[in-house]
C-alpha cells in the first residue's frame, strides 16, 4: 500500500546540493559523541523501523538489543552521491536488499565509527584513507533486534572497491539530491507477523527499491540536515 509522499519539502528555490554545502551542514549539526542509548536500553532512542507507528513496538513485542553501526558514504562529486550496496540473495537476514555497509559492533572495535569503517573494508573493500567521518545520526532501532548507529562520512571520488561476494552482490551510487528530496520519500505499508500492519519509508530509484532500514536512515539524514 502506498499512502503517498509527505507534504513537506526541501525549499524548491534552494540551490542544488553541493559537496561543500553538505559537509558544512553535517559538521554543524552532527557530532561523533556516542549516544548513551546504544548500550543503555533504558535511555531514550526515538528513531527506528517503527517511526510511523510508535505503538507497534508494544503490539509486536519487539526488543532491539544488539549494537551495530553502518557507514553512510557520501561521495564528494560535483553532484554528491550516496554509495549503497545490494546484499547477496542467500544471506540469512535482509537478503537481496539495498543497504549501507555495516554490521554488529564487535568487542574489539574502538568505537561505532571504527566498527562502521571495519565493516566497509570487509564488505566492499573501502579503505579508510578514502573516508572522512562527519558525525553520527540518531540511533535507529530495528525489528530485527539491532540498535544501529549510522556514521555519515565524506568519501573521496577516487575510491576503489573490492567486493566480498559472500555478502555483497554489487555497489552503486544514488544522487544525494534525489535522496534528500522528500517528494521521493514514499510511505508504504505491508502486513507483518501476526497480522500487524507495518509502515515504512521507500525511495524507489529507477530499478532500485530502497526501503525499510536504509530508507528510514536516509529519512533521518534528511530531517537532521535539510528539514526546515
Amino acid at each position: 500500500m502506498d499512502s503517498g509522499a509527505p507534504t513537506e519539502r526541501r525549499d524548491a528555490s534552494a540551490p542544488p546540493i553541493t559537496g561543500s554545502e553538505f559537509v558544512a551542514r553535517a559538521r554543524d549539526r552532527l557530532t561523533l559523541d556516542v549516544p548513551a542509548a546504544l548500550d543503555d536500553h533504558t535511555a531514550t532512542a526515538v528513531r527506528g523501523d517503527l517511526d510511523l507507528d510508535d505503538e507497534l513496538w508494544k503490539k509486536a513485542g519487539v526488543q532491539a538489543t544488539k549494537p551495530a553501526a553502518v557507514l553512510i558514504p557520501v561521495v564528494e562529486r560535483a553532484e554528491p552521491a550516496v554509495l549503497l550496496t545490494l546484499r547477496t540473495p542467500d544471506l540469512k537476514s535482509h537478503s537481496g536488499q539495498i543497504a549501507f555497509p555495516g554490521g554488529k559492533i564487535d568487542p574489539g572495535d574502538a568505537s561505532p565509527l571504527d566498527a562502521a569503517l571495519r565493516e566497509a573494508e570487509e564488505e566492499i573493500g573501502l579503505e579508510r584513507k578514502f573516508v572522512d567521518p562527519l558525525g553520527y545520526l540518531d540511533l535507529y532501532l530495528t525489528f530485527s533486534g539491532f540498535r544501529i548507529l549510522p556514521t555519515v562520512a565524506r568519501v573521496k571520488p577516487d575510491y576503489r572497491l573490492t567486493i566480498n561476494p559472500a555478502e555483497v552482490q554489487e555497489t552503486f551510487e544514488v544522487p544525494l539530491e534525489f535522496l534528500m528530496s522528500p517528494d521521493n520519500h514514499k510511505r508504504h505499508s505491508r502486513i507483518w507477523k501476526e497480522g500487524i500492519e507495518r509502515h515504512y519509508y521507500a525511495m524507489p530509484f529507477g530499478e532500485r527499491y530502497i526501503w525499510g532500514i536504509t530508507a528510514g536512515i536516509l529519512r533521518n539524514l534528511y530531517e537532521r540536515l535539510y528539514q526546515r
